[in-house]
């Protein structure tokens, strides 16, 4: 069986981040393991606490898991300062890792700030340019380029840009402000869209941490980055399309919709 770690933050309601991590790394078929950045309290309508953890034991969670099962692919989420940030990037360095997948989490999907302003540049200049791929959305990308988008147009300039100044492939994700969600991806050679599948769901929390995490699984199986990609498109449009609805705000989507049989029986 093929291997991936997720690098992220913990979600105590379970739709985002390490959780949503390890469910999706598990459904598309590897085992999933973990290295906790922090602790959040956070639900379906906001974060209201954050406990980043130690960066020296960050690094002693990184050690083991590459010391005894190595992963085929490393997916990255939360990293809320300027210390994780240079942990993560000198473990990975050091331990030569491959398909790494960097999610730039700056914002939740409600709002709350999950990314120090001061560790902005860190992440440009130590992590982002050792990942294989990076999955902004608009204002991460807006973030990372130094430039408004409000149009395809503008999102192929700013992709452009990110892969001139960082050096990796970006998947930027289009939202409906712009276009049905769809999404471009720039490896410095192409242009490639991938047509997003409209869905009236409004539950899309943890969609971003889902999507990096099944293109890191993909990867890790074995796809080139452009099939991993719509592999993991199509498994984020089913699980939207499965119309879970829990919490008061916007709630997580069913990760295990192919679950079947015995296993998804009630009493």
């Amino acid at each position: 069986m093929r291997t991936a770690l997720s690098i992220a933050g913990s979600d105590s309601s379970g739709g985002a981040g390490i959780q949503a991590d390890l469910k999706t790394m598990t459904m598309n078929g590897v085992f999933a393991m973990s290295a906790i950045t922090a602790l959040t309290a956070q639900n379906t309508t906001g974060v209201t606490g954050i406990l980043e953890a130690d960066p020296k034991f960050l690094q002693k969670q990184i050690d083991a898991v590459f010391e005894d099962i190595r992963p085929d692919a490393v997916k990255i989420g939360m990293v809320s300062s300027t210390g994780l940030i240079e942990t993560i990037a000198d473990r990975l360095k050091f331990y030569e890792a491959k398909n790494i997948v960097v999610d730039p989490v700056m914002v939740a999907t409600s709002g709350s700030r999950l990314l120090e302003v001061d560790a902005v540049e860190t992440l440009k200049e130590k992590l982002l340019p050792i990942a294989t791929v990076i999955t902004p959305n608009i204002p991460e990308a807006e973030i990372l380029s130094n430039m408004k988008i409000h149009n395809e147009e503008e999102m192929i300039a700013a992709a452009k840009k990110i892969y001139k100044n960082l050096g990796c492939a970006v998947l930027l994700k289009g939202g409906h402000n712009i276009n049905d969600a769809n999404d471009l991806l720039y490896s410095g050679d192409q242009i490639k869209w991938f047509k997003g599948k409209r869905i009236d769901n409004p539950n899309t929390h943890g969609t971003g941490c889902t999507l990096s995490s099944a293109i890191a699984a993909n990867l890790a199986k074995g796809f080139d980055l452009e099939t991993s990609v719509k592999r993991a498109k199509d498994y984020i449009s089913r699980a939207l399309a499965d119309m879970l609805d829990l919490g008061k705000g916007s709630g997580p989507m069913n990760h295990a919709f192919d679950l079947k049989d015995e296993w998804k029986e009630e009493a």
